[in-house]
């Protein structure tokens, strides 16, 4: 099979030919742009696939605490039946777990100390069910037994009020008694069965798990205000809670994981978004180095584009050669910064520890931020879109100075060879 001569011709000159001064410099063009594509594409791609591993810890530790999907009665109020939208939600081919809860903000003090909680009553005989806390800590779980008004705390949150295991707090819910000296709070001592740690310092720090009864007690709820769900697929939990909308008895709210941190997760996306552009800036320069590399080049082949046109070639033909030498770093470029990028993505858990032990020196002091390792997770629907951009930014670059070149006039060319 013949190779196109604007292939063969457009290859040689990105291999700048014969060796003379003038082909070295464009040759050192031509190898900084291919340079500055790859670098960019690298970036890119390594960015963003960390970006990615920090959301998913973040993700992963607070689905922890929190369940993919809530079903729960407007105004806090207790689930009119119960049993029938436990069996309704478990009709759903992605619920693969359910569980009973009771959600209400109490104060938790200690002495002169006090703190906002979250209270969960849970059920620990299916709370293993929707939450990896729960499976984690089941001897801890089981200590929550009716009657007994045990509570667990988030270490932050037992922290903050110097308490242990063992030691007794007191729950001060914000509905009180009407009395006749005026409204007063209702008291509740609560004895300390453990301590928890997420790793998500909202929940280590504000919420306060117990029986589920003894918060119907405390709050004077007739039942769980609220039924918690775990999927098969996390990802799928906005598509379900739209079908469980439709399907449930009754006037509930369905929210899913997304919906109770939508800020968090808006604001983590506006970020990765601004850091992509700003990324594909790099790129976009590099590859608009080629500008200067095809009119340099265009300059010094005059003469033989003159000869190929007295020879036949047309100008579209011209102008297929110096596209394809600029596409060659284009592509060369791109696939360089996609295996650099990658490689470099994902072996960054061995990289990063290398650079610091040479440093002498930690990027991500335990005691400061919540995750110690640099994680990364390359995610095709990132990297498919940064090598379409650079070949395409590649292929733009191109056009101009191959129309120039289509262009030369081949008597001008050789008048003064």
């Amino acid at each position: 099979m013949q190779i196109p001569y604007e292939l063969a011709l457009g290859w040689r000159y990105t291999r700048a030919g014969r060796a003379t001064r003038r082909n070295g410099f464009i040759s050192f063009i031509s190898g900084v742009s291919m340079l500055g594509i790859a670098l960019g594409v690298a970036a890119l791609i390594i960015v963003l696939s960390v970006m990615n591993g920090f959301q998913k810890e973040v993700r992963d530790r607070m689905l922890s605490v929190v369940s993919h999907i809530e079903i729960f009665a407007p105004g806090g109020a207790a689930l009119p039946d119960m049993a029938r939208t436990l069996a309704e939600a478990r009709q759903q081919p992605q619920v693969v777990g359910a569980a009973p809860f009771v959600a209400a903000q109490a104060l938790l003090a200690r002495g002169e100390d006090m703190k906002g909680a979250l209270v969960r009553g849970i059920d620990p005989d299916h709370e293993a069910e929707v939450t990896d806390l729960a499976a984690a800590n089941p001897a801890v779980l089981a200590q929550l037994v009716p009657g007994a008004f045990r509570v667990v705390l988030g270490a932050e949150l037992a922290r903050s009020l110097g308490v242990r295991v063992g030691d007794v707090v007191t729950l001060i819910a914000p509905a009180g008694q009407v009395t006749p000296a005026g409204v007063v709070p209702r008291l509740k001592q609560m004895t300390v069965a453990g301590t928890f740690d997420s790793g998500h310092y909202e929940y280590d720090s504000a919420l306060v798990m117990l029986h589920h009864e003894d918060a119907q007690r405390i709050f004077r709820l007739e039942g769980p205000t609220g039924i918690r769900l775990k999927l098969a697929d996390l990802h799928q939990a906005r598509s379900v809670a739209m079908a469980l909308a439709g399907s449930l008895s009754g006037d509930l709210l369905i929210r899913d994981w997304s919906q109770q941190n939508r800020t968090w997760f808006a604001a983590v996306q506006l970020e990765k978004r601004m850091m992509f552009i700003i990324l594909t800036l790099i790129v976009a320069v590099a590859a608009f180095n080629l500008v200067s590399t095809l009119v340099m080049t265009v300059q010094d082949k005059r003469a033989d584009i003159a000869i190929l046109r007295t020879l036949g070639a047309s100008p579209q033909s011209i102008l297929g050669v110096f596209v394809v030498q600029g596409a060659m770093v284009g592509v060369i470029g791109t696939l360089a910064g996609l295996l650099l990028g990658l490689g470099v993505a994902l072996n960054i858990d061995v990289i990063v520890p290398a650079i610091e032990r040479l440093l002498n020196a930690s990027f991500l002091p335990k005691d400061i931020y919540l995750i110690s390792k640099m994680p990364s997770d390359p995610q095709p629907s990132d990297i498919v879109p940064i090598g379409v951009i650079s070949l395409v930014l590649s292929f733009v670059a191109t056009l101009y100075p191959s129309w120039r070149a289509s262009r030369v006039n081949p008597a001008e060319a050789l008048r003064y060879e």
